[in-house]
C-alpha cells in the first residue's frame, strides 16, 4: 500500500435521471462492474430518439436532455424515492411534478411538465427512457466519476474564483492533502474498506462545468479555464468497481500498490 497522506470521502452523490440534478448519501453498496445504484438510471430523450429498451446501448449525450446545452436544468432539485422509483421535481423550493418513474402514467406526468418547461430546447416531445442495468452516463463503461476537493481548491487559486464542487457532477467527493493526486491513480487501484476501484482515465470536461448548478446560470468556462492553467481539459477520474461492497462518507481512502489478485 502506498500513502499519498490522509484521504476520505467527503460526500457521495447520485443523479437519477440524466441531466437532472443530484441526490446526496450517507452510504451506498457498490456492486463488482456496475454503476452507483440508481445513477444515470434514466434519461429524458430530446424528441423521439434512437434508445431501444429492448437492445440498449450507449448513446451520445446528445440525444438526451442535458446540463451541456440545456441549462435550465440545473434550476431543478430533485428528490428520488429508491423504494418505488418516485421522483419529486421543485424549482425555487417549490413541488412542480412527482411521478414514479417505473409506470407509464409517473413518466406521463414529467414528461408533460418538462415538455412546457423546456419548450425552447426541445426538438420533439420528450420521452423518458430506461432499460434494467444501462446508465446513461456520458461513457460507455459502467463506472464511478471521483472528484478531489484539493483539486478544486487548486483550480480556484489558479482562476481566483470560487467554484461549486458540484459542477463536475461526481459520485465520490474525496478529499486529499494535496491535488492532482487522483491523476496518480492512473491504471491502479484504491481501497475502501473492502472494496476495490480500478482508476482507468481521467475525466475529460465539457460545457456543463460552465453551469452553476445552484442557479443555472452559465456564468464560467471551465474547460478553457484548465487550458489556461493547465494545458488540458482533464478534471477527476473515472473508476471501475472491481470489488464491490459498501461504502459512505467518511471512510478512508487508500492507493493500493498492487490489484486484486
Amino acid at each position: 500500500m502506498t500513502s499519498s497522506g490522509d484521504i476520505t470521502i467527503s460526500a457521495l452523490y447520485r443523479y437519477p435521471v440524466k441531466g437532472l440534478g443530484p441526490q446526496k448519501l450517507g452510504q451506498t453498496e457498490l456492486a463488482e462492474g456496475q454503476t452507483m445504484p440508481f445513477d444515470r438510471a434514466w434519461g429524458i430523450e430530446n424528441g423521439r430518439g434512437r434508445f431501444d429498451p429492448a437492445d440498449p446501448r450507449h448513446l451520445p449525450k446528445i440525444n438526451f436532455l442535458m446540463l451541456m446545452r440545456d441549462e435550465r436544468l440545473a434550476a431543478l432539485d430533485i428528490e428520488f424515492d429508491e423504494s418505488d422509483a418516485t421522483l419529486t421535481l421543485f424549482r425555487g423550493g417549490r413541488q412542480v411534478v412527482r411521478g414514479t418513474l417505473d409506470t407509464p402514467l409517473g413518466r406521463q406526468l414529467i414528461e408533460q411538465f418538462m415538455a412546457g418547461y423546456m419548450e425552447r430546447e426541445l426538438r420533439g416531445a420528450p420521452h423518458i427512457v430506461q432499460a434494467p442495468g444501462h446508465s446513461f452516463s456520458d461513457v460507455a463503461e459502467k463506472c464511478l466519476h471521483i472528484v478531489n476537493l484539493a483539486s478544486v481548491r487548486e483550480l480556484e487559486r489558479a482562476i481566483g474564483k470560487p467554484i461549486d464542487p458540484l459542477r463536475f457532477r461526481a459520485n465520490i467527493y474525496i478529499d486529499a492533502e494535496r491535488p492532482w493526486v487522483e491523476f496518480d491513480w492512473i491504471g491502479r487501484e484504491i481501497g475502501i474498506g473492502e472494496v476495490r476501484l480500478a482508476v482507468f482515465a481521467r475525466t475529460g470536461r465539457c460545457e456543463a462545468t460552465n453551469v452553476d448548478p445552484q442557479t443555472g446560470a452559465r456564468d464560467m468556462a471551465i474547460p478553457a479555464m484548465l487550458t489556461r492553467a493547465y494545458g488540458h481539459q482533464d478534471f477527476g477520474v473515472y473508476a471501475s468497481v472491481a470489488r464491490g461492497g459498501e461504502i459512505a462518507a467518511g471512510d478512508r481512502v487508500n492507493a493500493l500498490a498492487e490489484g486484486i489478485s
